[in-house]
This record gives structure tokens, C-alpha cells and sequence, in this order.
């Protein structure tokens, strides 16, 4: 029996200046479904990381048209995830002399884009 080698396009933003935990309440909102109606829910989600989700999925879009010749129509998100990154270590001065640290948080996100049968 032949296995037909399902074709996916992707997209990667690392480094992002956002919290991981952030990015995944944009990315479980999307997660399956078809890019307009993903795009239309980036667009207008209230959100930190919806900016930045909606730059990455354009850019996934373009690489699957362009790259790989699939046919827009029929592309929908298969896989969204935001991993945690490095966190930038920074200290602010507090109270009786002492520092306190402040963690910038950074992370990594991909997005996977598959064409539906």
C-alpha cells in the first residue's frame, strides 16, 4: 500500500517578547481551523499576542502558496504551539537597598499549516 506523504508548510517566530503563556490563549482560539476564519478571530481577539500570531500566520500562508503550491482555499491551522524561550534576566531597585529581578519572558512559536481533503 502506497503512503501518500501529507504536505505542510510552516512558519516560525523565535525570540518573540512574550510570555509563552500569553500566546497560548491566541493559539488554542485558532487551533483547527480554516485560515480566513483564523485570520478574521487574530484580527480581532483583545489580546497581547494576537499582533503577532496574525504576522506569523500571513507569513505561513505565504510559504505554503508560494513554497509549496497549495491552494488556499483548502489550507486550515493543523498545529499551533508557543514554547518558552530564554528569559531576560533584569533587576530593579527596591525597598532598604535590596534588588528585585524581573524576568522578560520570551518565546518561541510555530504554526503549522496543512490542506484539508
Amino acid at each position: 500500500m502506497e503512503e501518500v506523504a501529507i504536505q505542510t508548510a510552516e512558519a516560525t517566530l523565535r525570540y518573540a517578547r512574550i510570555s509563552a503563556r500569553k500566546v497560548k490563549i491566541v493559539a488554542d482560539l485558532i487551533r483547527g481551523k480554516d485560515i480566513d476564519e483564523a485570520l478574521a478571530i487574530v484580527k480581532y481577539a483583545p489580546k497581547a499576542s494576537s499582533e503577532i500570531i496574525e504576522k506569523l500566520l500571513k507569513s505561513a500562508i505565504a510559504n505554503a502558496e508560494n513554497n509549496h503550491h497549495m491552494a488556499h482555499e483548502k489550507l486550515y491551522v493543523a498545529e499551533i504551539y508557543a514554547n518558552q524561550g530564554p528569559t531576560l534576566k533584569r533587576i530593579r531597585p527596591a525597598a532598604k537597598g535590596s534588588a528585585v529581578r524581573i524576568r522578560k519572558r520570551t518565546s518561541h512559536i510555530t504554526i503549522v499549516l496543512k490542506e484539508r481533503d
